[in-house]
């Protein structure tokens, strides 16, 4: 069979590069950006270049309080609605045939929808509130738009890329380039609800967390048969800081500059097609309640999301197209630490699923190199 290994490996690392561990999760402000390493470990050449550009969205709206939905939120109408937008810029280097560095240049754009922000939510149980009138708070919105935080990496493949299964360690950093003090208006403010002003938006909508974090990712992938190739990735990002202090809706807070952490599963497997790959897997992605390092002051809404995710990547010479759309299946608001402290639990708002599509292109390199002799048949056993 012909080089299914190399290609199906290029399909799989093209995936990863686009859309591992690198989406929103709606109030759970798992931003743009987790998995610094750009690379993901991908098979690069010395001296080869790889570069692409991956789109992302999701919709946000149902809430959670632990694993429990609580759909009243929607039927009444007091659902908070995150609809963001992510587009990252990518490009990566080969040091050598095992080496690598890379770069992401993410942009996001942020929109939320709320009432409590704006007035506050209906009270239907408020003994003054007439018969199905609720609680006169307007439902407005609020946005962000702009640079997020840049993310640097290398990795090293721990065999030589001839090997048929492989692991990539990757470190990198995380840089506090995004705006985490973003501004927009809030309605029907004051003691008589009747001042308009302006000031910090939620954090989920944040373009930046504020920290600079150090990321640790590990790739590896091992083939099943001869047309299906398993890979798998772990991604953790360390943010020392423990808070930032912010105004929003006129008073100031403080806000938690947390961890976050991903991990993914899945298989790849060719079709009749020339070029064109399945991927099917699983995705988890969260927020910690508490950091590696620092400490745990300040708000957040730590969580996570367990995904199926289904995919399809495209490959025809040096470029690759992919689209996949998790889909959660297991959502869960847990405990921050000041919930602990209170003995409260906080809310999240959730997405149903995600939408990822990313387009690669690879280029330089030497001609005639290992990774290119790619009309040899492999034996994958």
């Amino acid at each position: 069979m012909k080089l299914f290994y190399l290609k199906a490996l290029g399909a799989v690392c093209t995936i990863v590069l686009s859309t591992t561990l690198s989406t929103g999760q709606g109030c759970v402000a798992i931003r743009s950006g987790c998995g610094a390493n750009v690379n993901g470990g991908g098979l690069l050449q010395k001296n080869q270049w790889q570069a692409g550009t991956n789109f992302r969205y999701f919709h946000s709206y149902k809430h959670f309080r632990g694993k429990h939905e609580e759909t009243y939120r929607v039927e009444e109408g007091s659902e908070v609605i995150n609809d963001s937008f992510f587009l990252d810029f990518l490009i990566s280097y080969g040091i050598s045939d095992r080496w690598s560095a890379n770069l992401t240049l993410p942009f996001v754009y942020h929109n939320r929808s709320s009432m409590y922000e704006h007035g506050g939510n209906p009270d239907p149980d408020d003994p003054n509130t007439p018969e199905n009138e609720f609680w006169p708070g307007d439902r407005h919105t609020t946005s962000s738009r702009g640079l997020a935080d840049i993310r640097l990496g290398v990795s090293y493949w721990l065999f030589e890329t001839t090997s048929s299964s492989n692991l990539s360690v990757g470190l990198g950093v995380k840089l506090p380039s995004g705006d985490y003090r973003a501004q927009d208006n809030f309605y029907n403010q004051g003691d008589a609800n009747d001042q308009t002003i302006h000031s910090g938006v939620d954090q989920s909508i944040q373009p930046g967390d504020g920290g600079l974090g150090a990321t640790l990712e590990l790739q590896g992938f091992h083939p099943i048969t001869d047309n299906i190739l398993l890979s798998g990735n772990f991604y953790y990002l360390v943010n020392p800081r423990e808070y930032y202090t912010l105004e929003t809706r006129g008073r100031t807070r403080d806000f938690s500059v947390p961890d976050q952490y991903a991990a993914r599963l899945g298989a790849l497997a060719m079709l009749p097609i020339h070029g064109l790959y399945f991927y099917g897997g699983g995705r988890l992605e969260g927020i910690p309640s508490s950091d590696l390092i620092g400490g745990d002051e300040g708000f957040r809404r730590p969580g996570y999301a367990i995904s199926l995710e289904p995919g399809l990547s495209y490959n025809i010479r040096n470029t690759s197209f992919n689209l996949t759309v998790p889909v959660a299946i297991e959502r869960n608001r847990v405990k921050s630490y000041s919930d602990k402290q209170s003995g409260r639990h906080g809310d999240a708002a959730f997405a149903d699923y995600l939408i990822n599509f990313g387009l690669i292109f690879k280029f330089g390199g030497q001609k005639g190199g290992q990774l290119e002799n790619v009309g040899d048949p492999i034996n994958l056993n």
